[in-house]
């Protein structure tokens, strides 16, 4: 599929504003040709002259005519710029709108694996760092391009001959620029990535900063850090040092009109070919061609720029999206059936094969397996954080594809071993669990975790502010807020991802006694590698290479399941270890 031009995109982004857009292209284009017109009257005034011309009011006349188009440009692009800022401003807006009502429309775990850093700064950063480039891009380069048009058009009436010699400059020096945009595309290619190299490796110096020293590691370090901030330096330099030349000549012969016109017109005139008036016009006319053009050239760069803008904001405006039914629907009992269903995060390639799965309402099922067997991944596909590929999933009787989206998240309550925390207090953070809950409520909560004693001992209690991602906190209490969290939200269903994974054993009794309230009565389904925490669930299902092994209770496994039967013999083998 050919890729479609960043302007177009933006174009067909900003329907709404378009007519703002072409008042300020066609205010812009009147505003070039007004600054034409001293150019004209310049050359009226040296024909006067060498006419002769002895009466100040011609003068007066011609000088009023340039003064005025001067105004006149000065007028009219100002009220272009105003024109094209308002709109592109109301662009943005709609971008954004855009933008933020594709995100939840997104499948929840495309939404979770991209980074808050990376949508914030396409959301906030790049959409804004069009602004500038789409205020003055659509109405200037535009002008830029028309005006010098409609001057040789004119040259051409007045004589081809002189037309065409005004543009011989205009290929070669183009030529030249060629040579370098040529080659543009690929050079900010590399030089994006030379910035992101070093920005990755800046971050990762920042943020290892206290293993470095630990490990006096800072000579080695620094060095990997100052490569990659000197080889950015260089890729840009030699960049600029290809291009200098090049762009050098471009931007002497462009304007170099004179070199030709000059001696050309004056062989004409004095052949008696053209007139003086002509040739004069022509000389001076001829120097308004260039400016206008070099003054577009300059938006390449931000052409680029936008271009890479534009794809990053289609990343989330073409991303596929989950399609359930907006149909609220009425559910039996919390059971849960996988029906040979298929998934793969890409379409080339599948993690789940074929698996078929019951899991009964009210029971406890555990997920068991090695790194990469597809286990977190059938527990969020039942969760909604994406869709199936092939066959289906059946939540209390309803296909999930034909529950709604909203309604299918307040089935299911998801604690993993990295649950997320706003920069808010406490208090609100539980709250996220039920929105409507009151304070006794989320209080209520945080007691049947077990939170209650170390929440009510911080600085401010409840009101205490986590900081962003909850870094004011230890990752045992993270995880006992969001059990508390899930504790107010109360669904049926409850997906457990290695929830006690950064409990200190001191705590990990609390935690367990409060996850066991949490699931009480629930349909629980739990992801674990410690295997003695479900040695007492319902069922245990064996995952492997994106399929199900073997079903069954913790005695049949060890009996009919060499896998689960090795994994349990590792387990229990380090936890002698341990002890001894």
């Amino acid at each position: 599929m050919q890729k479609q031009s960043p302007l177009l995109r933006i174009w067909e982004l900003g329907k709404k504003e378009r007519g703002g857009l072409i008042r300020a292209m066609v205010s812009a284009l009147a505003g070039t040709m007004s600054g034409i017109v001293p150019f004209y009257a310049a050359a009226q005034i040296i024909i006067g002259i060498v006419r002769e011309e002895r009466e100040l009011s011609y003068y007066l006349l011609w000088c009023g005519i340039g003064l005025a188009g001067y105004l006149l440009r000065t007028i009219f692009y100002n009220l272009a710029l105003s024109i094209s800022h308002k709109a592109t401003f109301k662009i943005l807006k709609d971008i954004r709108q855009m933008v933020l009502a594709k995100l939840p429309r997104l499948p929840l775990g495309t939404v979770m694996e991209t980074s808050s850093g990376k949508i914030k700064q396409i959301v906030v950063d790049q959409i804004d760092s069009m602004e500038t480039t789409l205020a003055h891009l659509l109405p200037e380069m535009t002008s830029n391009i028309l005006a010098p048009l409609c001057v040789v058009a004119y040259l051409f009436v007045l004589d081809w001959r002189m037309a065409l010699i005004a543009l011989i400059t205009l290929p070669v020096g183009m030529a030249f620029m060629m040579a370098v945009m040529g080659g543009y595309g690929k050079d900010y290619q590399g030089a994006v990535k030379t910035t992101q190299a070093m920005n990755e490796t800046i971050v990762e110096y920042i943020g290892g900063i206290e293993v470095i020293k630990a490990y006096n590691q800072g000579k080695n370090s620094y060095a990997k850090f100052s490569d990659r901030v000197e080889a950015n330096a260089a890729y840009y330099y030699n960049w600029m040092k290809k291009c200098q030349f090049k762009m050098s000549m471009a931007y002497a012969i462009v304007p170099a009109t004179l070199i030709t016109v000059l001696p050309a017109g004056w062989l004409f005139y004095r052949a008696g070919s053209i007139q003086i008036d002509t040739f004069l016009t022509c000389v001076i006319l001829s120097l308004s061609i260039a400016g206008p053009l070099i003054a577009a050239m300059s938006f390449v760069d931000n052409l680029a720029k936008v271009g890479t803008t534009v794809g990053s904001v289609d990343e989330i405006l073409k991303a596929e999206e989950q399609h359930h039914s907006e149909t609220p629907v009425v559910f039996g009992e919390p059971c849960i059936n996988l029906e040979n269903v298929s998934f793969g995060y890409h379409r080339d390639r599948e993690i789940l094969h074929d698996v078929s799965l019951t899991i009964p309402a009210g029971s406890m099922t555990a997920l068991v397996g090695p790194s990469g067997s597809g286990k977190s991944t059938i527990a969020k596909l039942i969760a909604g954080f994406w869709d199936v590929t092939a066959g289906k999933i059946v939540l209390g009787g309803v296909d999930e594809k034909e529950i709604p989206l909203t309604q299918l998240y307040e089935q299911v309550a998801f604690v993993s071993q990295d649950n997320y925390l706003f920069d808010d207090t406490v208090r609100e953070n539980i709250r996220m669990g039920r929105l409507s809950a009151s304070d006794a409520e989320v209080e209520a909560a945080a007691k049947t975790a077990g939170c209650d004693a170390f929440i009510r001992s911080l600085e401010k209690g409840y009101d205490t502010n986590v900081g962003g991602g909850g870094a004011h906190l230890s990752g045992g209490e993270r995880q006992r807020i969001a059990i508390a969290r899930a504790m107010l939200k109360d669904a049926p269903i409850v997906i457990l991802d290695e929830a006690t994974a950064y409990i200190d054993p001191e705590n990990e009794a609390v935690v367990q006694k409060a996850v066991a309230q949490l699931v009480k009565g629930k349909t629980l389904i739990v992801i674990a590698h410690r295997l003695s925490t479900i040695t007492q669930a319902d069922q245990i299902v064996v995952v492997m290479d994106g399929g199900i092994t073997d079903i069954g209770t913790h005695e049949k496994l060890l009996e009919s399941c060499p896998l689960y039967k090795n994994m349990w013999q590792a387990h229990t083998g380090v936890k002698e270890g341990e002890v001894a």
